[in-house]
């Protein structure tokens, strides 16, 4: 069992940055694939980022290359989502995952945190 709680949401102007972080419950995070994920208003949730439990492996989604960076921290238990130059399409509720070895979906997601990117 894995319970995650994301933070470091907020309103910021476009532009600015944000770090995200997600906290993890458990023994054996360092095992699970952890990834970030949103939903703005009206849409579906859409994929952000994946990094593998070593962290040597990271995915992005190809609109979001360049600008958010996904890193963790198994010490810690702790993923984050670093977002570079955040602009108004960035608007939604940011939520972390995680998806055991071996398992082909997530299965434990945190409760969510918004980011609001005025211009």
């Amino acid at each position: 069992q894995v319970q995650l709680v994301e933070s470091g949401g907020g309103l910021v102007q476009a532009g600015d940055s944000l770090r995200l972080s997600c906290g993890a419950s458990g023994r054996s995070f360092s095992t699970y694939t952890m990834g970030w994920f949103r939903q703005a208003p009206g849409k579906e949730r859409e994929f952000v980022a994946r990094i593998s439990w070593t962290g040597a492996i990271t995915y992005y989604a190809d609109s979001l290359k360049g600008r958010f960076t996904i890193s963790r921290d198994n010490a810690k238990n702790t993923v984050y989502l670093q977002m570079n130059s955040l602009e108004p399409a960035d608007t939604a509720v940011y939520y972390c995952a995680a998806r055991a070895a071996g398992a082909s979906q997530y299965g434990y997601w945190g409760q969510g945190t918004q980011v609001t990117v005025s211009s």
